[in-house]
């Protein structure tokens, strides 16, 4: 069958328009959804491997110059980059007496206790500022945002902490800290936007306000809670200041206050090793363990942040842009 002129006419026509529509829809796409070219994928490879080096660099540093004995140190001139004698030297120092490991201990307990504690009353006050209308909705979370831009200070701080009888224990390194106003708001703003109609057809089959949220609501905010316990892990588990103002007991001592110890003070603590002089006149053996001592402050973060890595975007993102 052949065709016409006309007919020819029509389909470039149609073929222009397709063609043009396409490039239309290519313009309109961010830029970081275009297909890269070789220069750009080139490009965007050696960024991320600058970004992966320059991160993973300084953790072998500060793990290789822990293992290296005082001459690899020596002839490094400090840092080690390129591995030489490896000994437990400085472990064997730090860990020695058991100071460090129940210092440890202290920190878990206050990091398990306290993070379980912090999620189930951010997610109940959360939960609540979230419906519209639960009783004095407005006033609380006015307050809550007050909090966030003032506080009420050290020394008032501490006369309430010791009024309460909490000097000396551990839940002073757990109560005054334990509800964050930014975690609140966040999980608030995700709770926010959960579909009401769900929540809605939960009510009708007779779910009280507890049933929705333990069988609804958490489980569909696991991604954002999950964040926010990292959030508050973190916080207790690196929190050294509390312990300085309310503890006076060494045996009651966070590991990052022992720690904190053997590196700024050198101090000879009760049963364990000793750190002679302060930073600025330490020498290479000092160095050792300093750096075995950070190796000790950053493993149990780094082991347990990949749990919760793959909700961590999503939970950001989420409780952040909603509400």
């Amino acid at each position: 069958m052949t065709t016409t002129p006309m007919q020819r006419v029509g389909e470039t026509r149609a073929i222009t328009t397709q063609r043009a529509t396409r490039r239309a829809k290519r313009s309109e796409r961010p830029a970081w959804q275009e297909k890269d070219g070789p220069v750009g994928f080139t490009l965007k490879g050696l960024a991320l491997a600058a970004v992966v080096l320059a991160v993973l660099l300084p953790l072998y540093t500060i793990l290789l110059t822990s293992f290296s004995s005082q001459a690899t140190i020596t002839r490094a001139g400090g840092l080690v980059l390129v591995p030489g004698e490896l000994t437990l030297a400085a472990y064997r120092e730090v860990l020695a007496g058991g100071v460090v490991t129940r210092a440890a201990l202290v920190s878990i307990f206050v990091t398990v206790v306290g993070t379980t504690l912090s999620v189930v009353v951010s997610v109940l006050a959360a939960y609540g500022l979230s419906r519209p209308d639960s009783v004095l909705h407005r006033p609380i979370l006015f307050t809550f945002l007050i909090t966030m831009f003032f506080g009420a200070g050290m020394i008032p701080t501490y006369l309430l902490v010791s009024s309460l009888g909490l000097i000396d224990s551990l839940w002073a390194l757990i109560l005054p800290t334990a509800v964050s106003a930014f975690n609140v708001l966040v999980l608030r703003s995700f709770f926010m936007g959960i579909d009401r109609s769900i929540i809605e057809a939960a009510r009708i089959d007779g779910a009280g306000e507890w049933r929705i949220l333990g069988r609804i609501v958490v489980p569909m905010s696991r991604a954002v809670i999950a964040v926010v316990a990292l959030f508050y892990g973190v916080t207790y588990f690196n929190s050294f200041f509390n312990a300085m103002l309310y503890i006076n007991d060494n045996a009651l001592w966070p590991l990052q206050l022992v720690l904190r110890s053997y590196v700024l003070q050198g101090v000879t603590l009760p049963g364990g090793g000793t750190v002679p002089g302060d930073i600025a006149g330490a020498g290479a053996a000092d160095l050792a363990v300093k750096m075995a001592i950070m190796v000790l402050a950053i493993v149990p973060i780094l082991a347990v942040y990949p749990f919760v890595q793959r909700h961590f975007t999503k939970g950001v993102i989420f409780g952040a842009i909603k509400g």
